[in-house]
């Protein structure tokens, strides 16, 4: 009689003993697990071991099992080395799930609104654990991700493996590489600093100079939410990161993976006759089983990935975080991320809408329908001469178009606005200028002048001295002053600089800097020199300005002209005196503030 109503896990143990009864409940729920193998044949995958009975149970979980159905029984012993897959396919998918969890993460830490996104991005950085960690490993993870995908592409088109019966794998491959560039865009937005502001503003601005211009006007009110981009542009951006072009991207890697199972994964070109595609027939000699050799190669390559991620962000990689995002003030040397960099680079060239959006439709759509132009029946590479040149001409104009996409290339701007900005803003990458991460008590009210570093150690004063004399004499002062006295806040009746106080080393450090960047750039700023003004404002918030006197020159094509000595060209006057000319910049810093560079920075 059964010890309860129904047959159960004591009767078992009643009648077969415990030690007994545990091991076939284990093999029994290990075999439904699975979809087909059981403790023994588990043993003997993981000893490499030859399945002991028929039919081979290995092969079961492709057949009946979830996470496997999608994943060849077997492969040829051709394609489960290095080459010619280079295991990139399984590296991009690897990363489409390794974004997915640490993601996740971030989501339960991150509110997409203006108000708050930026103190989330420094609460996750600061006082969740592990935040920061998770941060860099997210980050690298995307442009990992693209670069991954876009040598997995390479990697296809060199093989010849995009060839028939393969043609629309290829295609849903560019539909993956256009979802994980613009994920990876779309995420570009979420902490809501400078970078992300300006970085995403490039890139959304492209959408208005689509034709017509009811169009372009309406895409790009959709895709920002309105006029500049804000909560609504936030939200919308975040929906795309999270939502939707996961969505697309799921479905496609699904399809992808499939069609990679109809064909086979294709052998390398030399394998093979010409027009022929045997990948489907592989001889009994020549598999090699998923499991164990192939699962057990994949789960190492994971673990190698992970730990140089991981290595990575603990050493030598931080995700950058700028300032809060303002609209109001443009950095200098914005560009778009480095993969939409020849996007950029091409909009250099002319207008708009032909290099913005006509050229880069026409890249995306010859790349989703090239399998079916080139119809050639060879895979090999003696045989695709003319393929491989004109892929070489289109990545050396790839290389070419993202160099001119630099914020350096093709645009000039003033040695003044660069060193101001270099004092005072944030440049790029987590720089937040010279000046700022002064401690507060060290930003002594005063009139402090670069000229005191042309003094020996000691003779400070007196050098400062005479140069107060030299530039009221020579009129630069009363320049300076009438500039200063333009802005009613500041408050400055006089000019009279002093020497950086003793107990101010970090003070001095920064203006030491300054005066190195005015040197650096002493040909377009010609017998220049620089001061730092601080003023009091009110209890706890003081004023900085940064300013700039030189001597005008010449500029032709962006650059000084010089004279037959070598000298530059000055600009003079009527009375053949230099043209003075003054620029700066302020901010304000407040006693409770902080600002530091990230970890790592």
């Amino acid at each position: 009689m059964s010890v309860l109503p129904w047959p159960s896990f004591l009767d078992d143990v009643k009648e077969k003993g415990l030690r007994r009864a545990i091991f076939e409940g284990v093999n029994e729920v290990t075999e439904r697990v699975t979809a087909g193998m059981n403790l023994q044949d588990l043993r003997e995958a993981l000893r490499g071991e030859p399945a002991s009975r028929k039919p081979n149970p290995r092969l079961q979980p492709h057949a009946d099992g979830f996470w496997l159905h999608m994943r060849p029984s077997y492969f040829h012993k051709s394609v489960t080395g290095i080459y010619p897959e280079f295991r990139l396919g399984w590296l991009s998918t690897y990363f489409v799930f390794f974004e997915t969890i640490t993601g996740i993460f971030l989501m339960i830490w991150y509110t997409p609104s203006p108000d708050v996104a930026y103190a989330n991005m420094l609460a996750i950085m600061s006082n969740v654990p592990l935040g920061q960690f998770m941060r860099d490993l997210h980050r690298l993870g995307a442009e990992l991700m693209v670069l991954i995908v876009f040598l997995h592409m390479l990697r296809t088109f060199y093989t010849g493996s995009y060839k028939r019966p393969r043609q629309f794998t290829w295609f849903t491959g560019v539909i993956l590489l256009i979802c994980t560039m613009f994920l990876s865009f779309s995420g570009y937005l979420l902490p809501w600093d400078q970078l992300a502001l300006w970085a995403v503003t490039i890139g959304a601005s492209m959408v208005e100079a689509a034709p017509p211009e009811i169009v372009g006007e309406t895409l790009n009110l959709l895709l920002r939410g309105g006029p500049d981009i804000g909560a609504n542009g936030l939200l919308r951006f975040y929906l795309l990161h999270v939502l939707a072009v996961p969505a697309i991207l799921f479905i496609f890697t699904g399809v992808h993976y499939y069609k990679v199972v109809i064909h086979g994964h294709s052998l390398p070109p030399g394998e093979e006759n010409i027009g022929e595609d045997t990948a489907k027939r592989v001889p009994l000699d020549k598999r090699v089983y998923f499991i164990p050799d192939v699962l057990t190669s994949e789960l190492m390559w994971i673990g190698i990935t992970t730990l140089i991620l991981v290595v990575f962000v603990t050493w030598f990689f931080h995700a950058p975080l700028e300032n809060h995002a303002d609209n109001q003030i443009t950095p200098l040397g914005t560009t778009a991320p480095w993969y939409f960099l020849w996007i950029q680079g091409a909009l250099k060239l002319g207008d708009k809408v032909l290099w913005g959006i006509i050229f880069p439709t026409i890249v995306v759509v010859f790349l989703l329908v090239m399998p079916y132009l080139d119809v050639t029946r060879s895979r090999r590479y003696a045989s695709r001469r003319f393929a491989f040149t004109v892929s070489f001409i289109l990545l050396a104009g790839l290389v070419v178009l993202s160099y001119m996409g630099l914020s350096e290339f093709g645009v000039k701007t003033s040695a003044d606005s660069e060193v101001l900005h270099a004092m005072v803003m944030e440049p790029a990458h987590n720089h937040m200028g010279h000046l700022r991460p002064v401690p507060f008590d060290q930003l002594v009210p005063g009139q402090y002048t670069t000229a005191q570093f042309e003094a020996l150690p000691g003779e400070e004063s007196g050098v400062v001295a005479s140069f107060n004399e030299e530039i009221q004499d020579n009129g630069q002062a009363a320049a300076l002053l009438a500039y200063l006295q333009n802005d009613a806040h500041l408050g400055v009746s006089s000019i009279s600089f002093v020497p950086v106080p003793a107990d101010a080393p970090e003070l001095e450090e920064a203006l030491r800097t300054f005066y190195e960047d005015l040197e650096a750039n002493n040909a377009e700023l010609h017998n220049a020199w620089g001061g730092v003004i601080i003023t009091d404002q009110q209890d706890g918030l003081r004023r900085a300005d940064v300013v700039i006197v030189w001597d005008s020159v010449q500029i032709e094509d962006g650059k000084p002209v010089f004279d037959a000595n070598g000298n530059p060209v000055l600009i003079t006057d009527a009375n053949g005196n230099p043209v003075i000319r003054v620029n700066g910049q302020h901010m304000y810093l407040h006693e409770d503030s902080q600002y530091f560079a990230a970890p790592g920075v």
